[in-house]
């Protein structure tokens, strides 16, 4: 770890209790890093501070010494359900980890109570944790904690709770605007909370609905924008100098190859891969663990419930593995590389990315001698319908993902080589979807295969489809039976498409301006029930063919004794 500091903490103008510094000195932290340095003074001395820092320059600790300092100074101390402190937050491993750094200080501070609302867990069983333990300190994300405003009936009146609140804090508020959902909770909570109160906002961006949000929940706010050492002065570079960003230009047909063995060669080392979507992830996770052996591989992704935060804190105990979901590096000093593989249409990226974003890559050359492990991926898929299904559902979610990307003047689906991209895919054969409809695979060729016959390895599935076959089989006979009955029954076919025929020349010459008298329409009318009537089989065509005569003739007296009254 390298150096990033700004002095001890003791060279803070303000003096920390000893309990937090002894938390510090169990942490690691004998420095403070620039943010912390310029955030902590202002935040306890009562500021509301809107701070720009880069992503992992230690935000976190830069406003929760303040929190345990401002609730330590109350007057009044605080009972167990009064709430103090609330800490926001986009997703629930943020607020995780958030949670796990404020238990490092409140261990010496049992006076204080904290809680955690986060999806995945039971909503009852937080009311519950909150009823019996209280929550002086909250950290939660937006739609979680505005489930629980909403929980009065179930004994936790919370909007009364926060009315002792002292300090808001908005962590990554870059990021909680961006998801339309969390804003909207986000804009229902702060309409709950008391306006006298200290706000901190803390975001890797500065972009114009967070200088929007400062405007509205901040009063006179002191804003703070820190830039790393070591950086020129008109460098804006958004992401750690300790972060070395990497590309890969390579086809749709590669990617997976590429990324294989790149995994392989280094497998002593913890990593974080991530994919455009939840059904990617499934796909792709069960195919690193048969490619790549001997290393934990673990799936994450929005869709997880309970399961979700689960498989995060087992990552984070472990020293190596590989994780399906977009992460972060080079944190707090330490050194961080990341590694993005795009395809060939795909390269004016890097410039978007350099000038719109601040964030300079370079490239790394294709790697050479890498096994095609797309034939293995294959036979997965022909031994294991689920595997079949997973990489069917991954190909769906990434075109239909690629046509909503928001650079869409670069990721452009009109551009995408769905026939090197379904080869990467490994898929057996092309899906049907509206994105597909009309075009020619001429370089993808499918399996020679009845893809009905790859059954599910796990027996209870398998069991389960063939009955549904089985069903199907059976309603398709059904359906056969009724079909060639019709086709003996020519005449009531053609029949019916005489009736179309008339139906629809009286619509045509209605769109023309011309009359079509009530008779008429009545008799189309009444043809039309009778057939339906015939078809389902509620008559018999023999009464079908009377009735039918017999309107027709009803038709004919009432349009004839129409003409006489009329001459």
């Amino acid at each position: 770890m390298e150096n990033v500091t700004e002095g001890t903490w003791d060279s803070l103008p303000v003096q920390l209790s000893p309990g937090v510094r002894r938390a510090l000195r169990e942490m690691g932290f004998p420095h403070m890093t620039p943010v912390q340095s310029a955030t902590i003074p202002l935040f306890m001395a009562n500021k509301d501070v809107a701070a720009e820092a880069v992503t992992g320059s230690g935000k976190t600790l830069a406003f929760v010494i303040p929190i345990i300092e401002i609730l330590l100074r109350r007057e009044e101390k605080l009972k167990k359900k009064q709430v103090g402190a609330i800490v926001i937050t986009p997703t629930r491993e943020l607020a995780i980890q958030i949670d796990e750094v404020i238990s490092h200080f409140t261990k010496h501070f049992p006076q204080f109570s904290q809680c955690l609302f986060i999806g995945g867990n039971n909503p009852m069983e937080d009311v519950e944790r909150f009823k019996e333990h209280g929550g002086n300190i909250l950290v939660a994300t937006p739609g979680r904690l505005e489930d629980m405003f909403r929980r009065k009936s179930e004994g936790l009146d919370l909007a009364s709770s926060v009315r002792s609140l002292d300090i808001l804090v908005l962590d990554e508020a870059d990021r909680l605007l961006d998801m339309g959902f969390e804003a909207s909770s986000l804009n229902t909570i702060l309409d709950i909370l008391p306006k006298q109160r200290r706000t901190g906002l803390f975001s890797a961006t500065q972009t114009q609905e967070v200088e929007n949000l400062v405007r509205a929940g901040l009063r006179n706010p002191v804003r703070i924008s820190v830039k790393e050492k070591d950086m020129a002065a008109s460098n804006t570079q958004k992401t750690p100098t300790r972060l070395q960003n990497f590309y890969m230009i390579c086809k749709a047909d590669e990617k997976f190859n590429q990324l294989v063995h790149f995994l392989r060669q280094h497998k002593p080392e913890k990593h974080l891969v991530f994919f455009s979507t939840c059904a990617c992830v499934e796909y792709y996770g069960k195919a690193l663990e048969s490619l790549i052996r001997n290393v934990q591989i673990m799936c994450i992704h929005g869709k997880m419930k309970h399961k979700r935060n689960k498989i995060f804190m087992e990552f984070r105990k472990l020293s190596s593995a590989f994780v399906h979901r977009c992460g972060r590096t080079a944190r707090i000093g330490h050194l961080g590389s990341a590694l993005v593989f795009l395809l060939p249409m795909e390269e004016a990226y890097i410039n978007f990315l350099a000038i719109n974003q601040k964030c300079p890559m370079q490239e790394m050359k294709l790697q050479s001698n890498v096994m095609d492990v797309l034939p293995k991926l294959k036979s997965l898929s022909l031994a294991d319908r689920a595997v079949y299904e997973k990489g069917m559902k991954a190909f769906v979610s990434y075109v239909q993902a690629y046509a909503k990307h928001e650079c869409n003047l670069i990721f452009r689906l009109k551009d995408l080589d769905f026939s090197s991209l379904a080869r990467g895919f490994a898929l057996l054969k092309m899906p049907r979807m509206p994105e597909l409809k009309g075009k020619c695979f001429s370089d993808f060729t499918p399996v020679d295969l009845d893809t009905d016959s790859i059954a599910f390895k796990d027996k209870h599935r398998e069991k389960q489809r063939q009955k549904f076959l089985e069903q199907r089989r059976t309603e398709g006979q059904e359906q056969g039976r009724r079909k060639r009955f019709a086709k003996n029954k020519a005449w009531s076919k053609q029949k019916a498409k005489k009736e179309k025929k008339k139906k629809l020349t009286a619509k045509r010459k209605r769109e023309e301006g011309s009359d079509v008298e009530d008779a008429d329409m009545e008799e189309l009318l009444n043809d039309t029930r009778l057939l339906k009537k015939l078809k389902k089989g509620k008559i018999s065509e023999e009464e079908f063919e009377k009735k039918l005569l017999r309107s027709t003739k009803e038709a004919q007296a009432d349009t004839m004794g129409d003409s006489g009254s009329e001459g």
